[in-house]
């Protein structure tokens, strides 16, 4: 049966390594039925030890769908099948658009369009992870500034339709819109910094 909690659109960001793809996972522990999108294409050796390695960290219960380009039409279709869904990542989506529709601007801003146009009343909770690379070095070709731009201006699309947005930085969690629970490693208790002890004025 359906969940009847709220849907809610949850876009996790950060740079590389910073852990937004294990942060994502944590917010699918306990939800139930789970679908992962994955848009990377396994092209060579290297895409595809990194595509195992994050198929070995997934659940086994989880349904993975692979789909690299039609995220809108992969949330209205697999959606109603779950508690939650997935999306890793929006990244991987941006290349795969610029390389399968690149003389196509219209086509691309359809394609961002939609994919907002389905997380606005989406049929279940939807994580998608993204990477925030505006803040490295301007790329030295036409293309990766073009990737850059799009993949940015992606961010801000999605940020904006989205319940909830969290920059990760080193593995933790910096809440920029919304509530969500920050889910920390499993094993570790997070502790609230203590304030220092007042001691009382001397006088003289």
């Amino acid at each position: 049966m359906q969940s009847t909690r709220q849907k809610t659109v949850t876009l996790v960001l950060g740079g590389v390594r910073s852990g937004k793809s294990n942060y994502a996972q944590q917010l699918g522990d306990g939800a139930g039925r789970v679908v992962f999108v994955a848009t990377a294409e396994a092209h060579d050796d290297e895409m595809r030890r990194k595509v195992e390695r994050h198929q070995n960290t997934r659940p086994a219960h989880w349904r993975t769908v692979e789909e690299p380009l039609d995220l809108a039409e992969t949330i209205v279709r697999h959606g109603p099948d779950c508690d939650l869904m997935i999306i890793d990542c929006l990244t991987f989506f941006a290349a795969n658009l610029l390389e399968a529709r690149g003389d196509d601007p219209h086509s691309i801003e359809q394609a961002v369009e939609d994919l907002c146009q389905a997380l606005q009343s989406p049929p279940c909770s939807v994580v998608l992870v993204s990477n925030e690379v505006g803040s490295g070095v301007v790329p030295a070709y036409p293309s990766g500034r073009r990737f850059r731009d799009l993949l940015g201006e992606m961010n801000q699309s999605v940020a904006r339709v989205a319940s909830n947005v969290l920059l990760l930085v080193a593995g933790l969690p910096l809440l920029l819109k919304g509530q969500v629970e920050a889910r920390p490693e499993p094993g570790i208790r997070l502790k609230t910094e203590a304030k220092p002890e007042l001691k009382p004025e001397v006088t003289q």
